[in-house]
């Protein structure tokens, strides 16, 4: 019933839009026939590109004044942004081609992994395996997503009340909200982790597993049920406090998509950062980026940590975070995303 309305509701607004645009012809043309000829070729060309115009503003994207997975705003952007890909994996789009299959085992060389088409359908017995709410999308819409970074330039930054104000607010890794609330704000919709970086979640929110390894697959699938497994690289919980019914899977096809076509591969593979941001743009209308980068003072650290000169996971060789960041500045200084560099 609901997608009834809504697509009544766009009829008749295209209808009332065309109508509009029709009688505003009529009438300029009305004030110049008196001193123009009549024509019906001119006449023709002008109902023409009138329609014209109303067919590019009825068909947009997103209901917002601009709308990142819009064409022809930036010839750089569209030659990174396959809107084709999807970025969750779910049970329907499972397959993975040899070749992303091949470079996605050796991101952390886990040894002798089990089969990946075994892992996933023991994994979808215990989470859904159907996608989310992100991936339902609609042209009249507006989607505000706030992604939030982890670095030290929130502090004093009074963002909170802001990115609370977003539809949905995506958090990484083990990023904390208590007690920063007036900087970071509050509200988390989907939180991005891995085995290594898990945080207990609240149930109301969408935890977003990034899967490095097949071992990481299969810890979520362990985590819920058995909890035998307790040690990837580093010891990792044996069970986690999440909603599995809100639990979804970065697909790992996705990944290699960024690093192919943004990274242009720079670094081993992408941080959970950058994961995000290019994640947001493709379920996102509108985007903005807190926490980001360096603080004033040019000092890489957490929020949360007491040590400003902190930063060292900017000298593990995995990520390239300089070239990451200056993609996040390019994309702020095309109008695609809202970057809000804090303190």
């Amino acid at each position: 019933m609901l997608a009834v309305r809504k697509r009544s509701l766009k009829v008749f607004t295209f209808a009332l839009l065309f109508v509009l645009t029709i009688t505003s012809f009529l009438l300029n043309y009305t004030n110049n026939a008196l001193t123009v000829a009549w024509d019906p070729k001119h006449f023709v060309y002008q109902i023409s590109e009138q329609f014209k115009k109303l067919m590019n503003y009825s068909w947009r994207p997103c209901g917002c004044s601009t709308c990142v997975s819009e064409e022809g705003v930036s010839l750089w952007f569209d030659e990174r942004f396959n809107q084709t890909m999807q970025p969750l994996l779910t049970a329907r789009n499972a397959f993975m081609p040899e070749d992303s299959y091949k470079w996605w085992l050796k991101l952390q060389g886990e040894r002798s992994p089990k089969g990946i088409n075994e892992t996933i359908q023991e994994l979808f017995e215990i989470i859904p395996g159907d996608g989310d709410q992100l991936l339902e999308r609609s042209s009249s819409q507006c989607r505000r997503c706030a992604v939030v970074g982890n670095s030290g330039n929130l502090k004093q930054s009074n963002y909170g009340q802001d990115i609370n104000s977003h539809d949905f607010v995506f958090r990484m890794n083990k990023a904390p909200t208590v007690g920063f609330e007036e900087d970071v704000g509050s509200k988390t919709t989907h939180h991005f982790v891995y085995p290594e970086s898990y945080r207990d979640l609240g149930e109301n929110v969408s935890m977003i597993l990034i899967p490095f390894k097949t071992l990481d697959l299969r810890w979520v699938t362990s985590a819920l049920t058995t909890g035998t497994i307790n040690h990837t690289y580093i010891p990792v919980p044996r069970k986690i406090k999440a909603n599995k019914d809100k639990i979804l899977v970065y697909h790992p096809v996705f990944i290699k998509y960024v690093y192919d076509s943004w990274l242009q591969h720079h670094g081993r593979y992408p941080s959970t950062g950058f994961l995000s941001v290019i994640f947001a743009l493709h379920v996102c209308d509108e985007v903005s980026l807190y926490g980001f980068g360096a603080d004033s003072k040019g000092n890489w650290h957490h929020y949360w940590e007491n040590n400003p000169s902190a930063g060292a996971f900017r000298q593990t060789g995995v990520h390239d975070g300089d070239f990451e960041s200056n993609l996040t500045l390019t994309l702020a200084s095309i109008d695609k995303i809202h970057f809000f560099k804090g303190r």
